[in-house]
């Protein structure tokens, strides 16, 4: 007796009619489902305050929301918002001073989430500066004209007693580039953020103005994109929302994972340091990435001659979607952290 297989067919001619059925099916699937979209997202440099964008790639949300996000230092956040003006990148990540200084130009920028609401800088000065008189007429070094590392000066140099005038403000670009700047007496003095402030201070750097411990309220590390896209882009920018606001949900709730992201990301090979750093991403990091009112007014003080109303340069509308769909109490409870400070 001859055995059958499938309607009658021959158990070989079965097999391969069965592999180019499922090979068929396969590729018809693989048809149906797009390619991940590409986004460039800028960073001012890279620091603690990215934690929630290196978070949610490395974790494979940005993957699961649709998304291939390259994130790239465009060392410095004013610098990071003129390219996003002129439509090289999709997304900064910088300080609402810096939208306000493009829009002031002629752009129209807006903040749609915050991954810091507070001041984070430390000043640091070179050897054998250690008061405002050693200070006074010596140049400090800023990331770019118009970021958060140039108007903070304005506070700092309050602090001493002195103004704008009394220095040379110049641009050095990144944390790293400045940080040995001021080691060798190139500048006087410049701001520094985690992780680089706990290496100067490892380094017995000199400091000058601590702002950290004053909380000062201050839109310092903001997403940013253009106003037109909110509305033209607005699912490709709700998911990416989405998947960071995750992203910054596992960095606050599992230390571990959050520190090995850090110490890949920013190469900190100090266990201190790299405490430090994650530490303060934990006291910083508003967990569904709202920017705050006071801290976008602050800012604004430091620009009197410009428009003092905060529409102008934030929108929340993304995220009061997300807020009103259950998003974020959907996040609270799936990884057990609180509500925003």
């Amino acid at each position: 007796m001859k055995i059958r297989g499938i309607a009658g067919v021959a158990p070989g001619l079965s097999a391969l009619a069965a592999f180019a059925m499922a090979a068929h099916s396969s590729a018809r699937q693989s048809s149906r489902t797009p390619p991940p979209l590409l986004i460039k997202a800028g960073i001012s440099d890279p620091v603690n305050t990215v934690l929630a964008w290196y978070m949610a790639r490395a974790a494979g949300r940005y993957a699961a929301q649709g998304l291939n996000v390259d994130i790239i230092n465009m060392n410095g956040g004013s610098r990071g918002v003129e390219e996003l003006q002129a439509g090289r990148i999709d997304v900064m990540h910088a300080g609402l001073s810096s939208v306000i200084r493009v829009n002031q130009s002629g752009g129209d920028l807006r903040t749609i989430g915050s991954l810091s609401n507070a001041i984070r800088f430390t000043f640091f000065a070179a050897p054998g500066v250690t008061n405002a008189a050693d200070l006074k007429g010596g140049g400090v070094g800023v990331s770019s004209f118009g970021s958060e590392s140039d108007s903070t000066v304005t506070l700092a140099l309050q602090k001493l007693g002195l103004t704008r005038g009394d220095v040379v403000i110049k641009e050095y670009g990144g944390s790293a580039h400045r940080l040995a700047a001021v080691r060798s007496g190139e500048i006087k003095a410049t701001a520094l953020n985690e992780p680089l402030a706990s290496q100067a201070r490892a380094e017995g750097v000199n400091v000058l103005v601590d702002l950290v411990p004053e909380h000062i309220p201050w839109l310092f590390s903001g997403i940013v994109v253009r106003r037109a896209d909110i509305a033209a882009r607005r699912d490709l920018f709700t998911r990416f929302l989405k998947a960071s606001i995750e992203g910054n949900y596992i960095a606050l709730s599992d230390a571990k994972r959050a520190k090995e992201v850090l110490a890949k990301e920013l190469k900190i090979k100090s266990a201190k340091i790299l405490d430090v750093t994650y530490e303060d991403f934990q006291h910083q990091s508003p967990p569904n990435l709202e920017p705050s009112a006071d801290g976008a007014q602050n800012i604004l003080k430091q620009f009197p001659n410009v428009s003092q109303s905060v529409a102008n340069y934030v929108d929340t509308s993304l995220l009061d979607a997300l807020k009103s769909e259950g998003f974020f109490a959907a996040m609270q409870q799936k990884y057990g952290v609180g509500k925003n400070p």
